[in-house]
């Protein structure tokens, strides 16, 4: 079965996450370091954000896949995967910051959001959706 919204979001998603990583790598050749964070603390903000990210990203590709293979494409979820990426750029800018900053929250609000609104829709299509139908909202059946 063909799932080029899984496809696209996995091509964003490892594009993002090669992103992330260049610019760890700008740093550790900025101030010469070879392994760790050097103590310096703007790479290991942005070491965190790429962990962070690879942290939550398998789960919402893996969600992702398994709604489209089950439902089909669907403009909703072309969305939440473009709201997903949004918010973890918006993340790896906030966690530049040694304050508490509103790109970090607003950035891990989404990521959370996008997970428990997934998980939701999973559980529904696997245990509730009554002859698979999707709720009148979202306008579809399979």
């Amino acid at each position: 079965m063909y799932l080029p919204i899984t496809l696209t979001f996995a091509a964003a998603a490892s594009l993002l996450n090669i992103w992330l990583g260049m610019r760890i790598a700008r740093l550790r050749l900025q101030h010469k370091v070879l392994h760790g964070d050097g103590q310096n603390d703007t790479l290991s903000r942005r070491m965190r954000a790429q962990a962070n990210y690879v942290e939550y990203t398998p789960f919402v590709l893996i969600l992702t896949g398994a709604i489209e293979l089950a439902l089909g494409s669907a403009d909703w979820l072309w969305l939440l995967a473009l709201v997903y990426i949004v918010g973890r750029v918006l993340h790896a800018f906030g966690m530049d910051k040694d304050f508490v900053s509103k790109l970090r929250q607003v950035g891990i609000l989404v990521t959370w959001l996008t997970i428990l609104g997934l998980a939701g829709m999973a559980l529904y299509t696997a245990y509730g959706a009554p002859s698979r139908e999707l709720p009148p909202a979202l306008g579809m059946q399979v």
